[in-house]
């Protein structure tokens, strides 16, 4: 146990630091394995490798496709036509919410959350500078819409922590209906409450609007017409849900649909593929370097010790699922890393223990993946730290209303819907 601890001590320290997870992720597992009594090249070479390659072999083709579909309704200006088409609905008098909404709309129709970042920014930049808001709030509008209940409640998203429990648990996207849009509309609601009482706080305190420099500049092209960037997010989530086709194939969809609504645009089509295909290479590699880790950890005698203490903590089965998720996606500084390294542990005694109390494993997947989304974006998370560095602003600037909407109240949201499945509601 305490070569767990060890080592789950060191990832999230240099984490933090700011060091790559390719290396500090085998560099942490090694010292669980020597502290555990495992040998070290055996534990490198075999078990860290075993999990990791495993892990790329299952969901290459997904990070694949899903960064080139991104990057294309990037450059083909779909995802600003798109945002731009609902903040001018919303209007910028509630910019917050414009923003939030966007960004929603983006990851549920299946757009990396990274892209979505660097495609919201220039709009949140208009809309935040005409309603005269600090952009301090910024960060905390764009994780709201784009690392919480798109990402990890909203039944039907194609984003990776649903299909991962999807395959783990044996359900589909939609698993748990009641509990995922429970939770959407607790991290929703109060993500927007809590927001909007941040800008009402600093503009008592004198806070407004300053520029970057940024909020002009444009290519002078016009962007194509918001119903095109809408089809391939529809059809996405359709063939999906509904068809019930395989993630590679919904989104290779998508992808078909963006290149004939915008043949024109043919000489970006390659510039774009490449650039999707090297950025799942890196996003991969960061989540396989975290599930690599959990096969060390797995190994170890202490981890038997670890699942006995979980699956013993009594009350309801779904209530140690959220603890065991939670905590490794915070250590992780990744949801679908500590989702996966859980799920890969325990989800054969979910499931037995979900067919013994009569407890659906719908109930264990929407568990799952909102509990993923809890810890997830501590400090050192490479999305928060991202998503700071694209918005010009530092941790102190604005980690407190991400760590506000993408922790807290996420937090909130796992407990009721745990409370919820345990008497049986899906």
């Amino acid at each position: 146990m305490l070569s767990i601890l060890l080592g789950l001590a060191v990832l999230v320290f240099l984490a933090y630091k700011g060091y790559n997870i390719i290396w500090v992720a085998p560099a942490a597992a090694m010292i669980v394995a020597v502290a555990g009594g495992l040998g070290l090249f055996e534990a490198y070479t075999e078990l860290y490798m075993d999990g990791l390659v495993g892990f790329a072999k299952s969901w290459f083709p997904v990070f694949l496709f899903g960064a080139v579909f991104g990057k294309l309704m990037e450059v083909t200006g779909l995802a600003s036509s798109v945002a731009k088409m609902l903040a001018g609905i919303i209007g910028s008098k509630r910019a917050i919410l414009a923003v939030v909404i966007a960004c929603a709309v983006l990851t549920y129709g299946g757009v990396s959350l990274f892209v979505v970042v660097f495609a919201i920014y220039p709009l949140a930049l208009e809309l935040y500078k005409e309603a005269d808001i600090s952009r301090k709030l910024i960060p905390g509008a764009i994780a709201l819409g784009s690392f919480t209940f798109t990402m990890t409640a909203l039944p039907g998203s194609p984003q990776l922590n649903n299909l991962i429990a999807a395959r783990y648990l044996g359900t589909t996207a939609m698993a748990a209906p009641v509990l995922g849009i429970t939770a959407a509309v607790i991290m929703l609601a109060g993500g927007i409450v809590y927001l909007t009482w941040r800008e009402k706080q600093l503009r008592a305190a004198g806070e407004h609007y300053t520029s970057t420099g940024d909020e002009k500049k444009s290519d002078g092209e016009a962007l194509p017409h918001w119903i095109f960037g809408i089809l391939p997010l529809v059809a996405v989530i359709i063939t999906l849900n509904v068809f019930q086709w395989p993630a590679i194939g919904a989104i290779g969809t998508g992808i078909l649909l963006i290149v004939l609504c915008n043949i024109r645009q043919w000489k970006k089509f390659i510039p774009a593929v490449n650039d999707g295909a090297q950025g799942s290479v890196m996003a991969i590699m960061n989540t396989s370097a975290a599930v690599g880790f959990g096969s060390v950890v797995k190994a170890v005698p202490g981890f038997a010790s670890l699942t006995s203490a979980l699956l013993g903590m009594g009350g309801s089965p779904l209530v140690s699922e959220a603890v065991a998720i939670t905590t490794l996606a915070g250590a992780t500084g990744s949801s679908s890393g500590g989702m996966t390294i859980a799920l890969e542990a325990l989800a054969s005694k979910y499931l037995e223990t979900a067919s013994a109390l009569n407890i659906s494993p719908e109930a264990f997947h929407r568990v799952a993946t909102v509990a993923s989304g809890g810890l997830d974006s501590l400090p050192h998370c490479g999305a928060v730290i991202t998503l700071l560095a694209v918005c010009k602003l530092s941790h102190k600037d604005s980690y407190t209303d991400i760590g506000v909407v993408t922790c807290v109240i996420p937090i909130v949201a796992v407990i009721c819907i745990v409370i919820l499945g345990s008497i049986g509601i899906v």
